[in-house]
């Protein structure tokens, strides 16, 4: 009777023990950039947070065992332009947790976060966009929402809108700043610049929107006024006038050439005191709209290439200068083959640089393979295969400097990017014998291999490297009042 009553005893307890976790991951190797462990621990999740680092193992309703892969934070894309569900859905497969776009960004704002609430796989959020903004500005009543997959709109303005083309007159620069004035009180999480794609907003306007950046105390994501040392030398110079926190996208591309030259500057601002950070990708070509201002006359010049270095999306075709011409009239993305592999190599392993997709929308199927294979491929190309630099400076790219960008305005962000006691359960489990990037030119959806699982405020959107197709647990990411 009495051993009876103790197996009775005990599986009462084993019981309430296995329901103290909603999930737990078992045996991984945990590697966390923000306090640098990397160690065998046993991770339990309870109502979408981190709710125990064990030496010992878990149980909990549902037990995941992740012997021989590493647990990592999830990754944060910091520059992500496909905010569908199924650009997302892709991104899952490639690690991704959190997707934010902090160039281009939204305008307006709110109704933006109301569209997307319910649809999202990751967590998501966007600054308060200068293009869309100023289209604004120019076209009163206009809403463009999100720049880059509503570019229609923008097209449909005219060969020529007033958005890109025009400078602004005193009652212009009013608009657009009472615009971005209400983004940042509509939870923004910053001001998003492409000064490539409105050519006519002259220095002082630039300047004024970052004065905007400073008052707000939010960073000023951009991407330059042209390729080179010279358009970034700009950007750090109005932003030092302005005060402004000041964050230079995709560097690969915006260097170019002057990748040395443009690494020393941003390093040599921030040991005189400027809060300035930059972001890579891990290709050697580009992508935009062929209707954008980015391809006005003179765009040779600008990105230092010519017709043959550009491909159709669509089809792969390079161009010539009359299939230029026509598809530029029709509209569309390129492919556009502009930077060499020492420059993007060194910006990957330079350290502080961030890792970020620039993952445009996919149409079709058709786009660019960064949006699928950034966070595998620099893991397994080039940490693994390289050796560029090590697993563990490779993941603080994608994890804990990512958060730490925004956490000091964005009190959500501290729970991210760690693997951490009341963290937010976003983690991402791959092999890093096998994790690699299947993503090409040809399929650029193709999912990345090696990462089993990936989850999202503690709810799986990959499992047993299968997408959870009806995983919605994202959240939004902004300012709250």
């Amino acid at each position: 009777m009495r051993s009876f009553l103790l197996f009775l005893l005990f599986f009462h307890v084993s019981h309430c023990f296995a329901e103290e976790y909603d999930l737990v991951l078992n045996n991984g190797r945990l590697m966390d950039p923000a306090t640098n462990l990397d160690a065998v621990r046993h991770i339990g999740v309870r109502e979408g947070k981190i709710a125990a680092i064990s030496e010992t193992p878990l149980a909990g309703k549902e037990t995941l065992n992740v012997k021989g892969h590493v647990v990592a934070p999830g990754f944060i894309d910091i520059h992500a332009h496909g905010q569908t569900t199924s650009d997302m859905q892709i991104k899952a497969c490639d690690g991704v947790t959190t997707a934010l776009d902090l160039e281009a960004g939204v305008y307006p704002v709110a109704a933006w976060y109301r569209a997307m609430e319910g649809t999202a796989p990751l967590n998501y959020g966007a600054t308060v966009g200068h293009i869309a903004a100023r289209f604004a500005a120019f076209h009163p009543g206009l809403e463009i929402g999100h720049w880059a997959v509503n570019r229609a709109k923008v097209a449909g303005l005219g060969a020529k809108p007033d958005g890109a083309n025009k400078g602004a007159t005193d009652k212009e620069l009013q608009l657009m700043g009472d615009a971005i004035h209400r983004g940042l009180d509509e939870g923004a999480l910053g001001i998003g610049f492409g000064i490539n794609y409105t050519p006519a907003a002259a220095p002082n306007e630039i300047e004024a929107m970052f004065r905007i950046a400073a008052k707000r105390k939010v960073p000023a994501f951009v991407h330059t006024r042209a390729f080179g040392i010279a358009a970034i030398q700009e950007a750090i110079i109005a932003a030092k006038t302005a005060g402004a926190a000041l964050h230079i996208v995709h560097v690969g591309s915006s260097a170019i050439g002057d990748m040395s030259e443009v690494l020393k500057l941003i390093d040599a601002s921030k040991a005189a005191g400027m809060d300035i950070t930059t972001e890579v990708y891990p290709y050697t070509a580009a992508s935009t709209v062929l209707e954008s201002a980015m391809f006005n006359p003179g765009w040779q010049g600008n990105l230092k290439i010519d017709y043959g270095d550009l491909a159709w999306a669509a089809t792969g075709e390079r161009l010539t200068q009359e299939s230029f011409e026509r598809y530029r009239k029709h509209g569309g993305w390129v492919i556009i083959y502009m930077m060499r592999d020492e420059n993007v190599e060194m910006a990957i392993a330079h350290p502080g640089v961030m890792i970020a997709s620039d993952g445009v929308p996919f149409i079709d199927g058709k786009g660019h393979p960064r949006g699928a294979g950034t966070f595998a491929r620099v893991l397994g190309h080039y940490s693994r295969e390289k050796k560029l630099l090590p697993l563990m400076e490779a993941l603080a790219k994608m994890t804990i400097l990512p958060a730490q960008r925004l956490e000091g305005y964005v009190p959500m962000m501290k729970g991210k990017g760690r693997i951490a006691l009341g963290a937010d359960a976003d983690i991402t489990v791959f092999d890093p014998a096998n994790v690699i990037d299947r993503a090409t030119f040809e399929s650029p959806t193709a999912p990345s291999a090696g990462i089993p699982y990936v989850i999202v405020n503690g709810v799986p959107v990959v499992r047993d490297g299968k997408l959870v197709k009806e995983a919605r647990p994202g959240r939004a990411v902004r300012i709250t009042p």
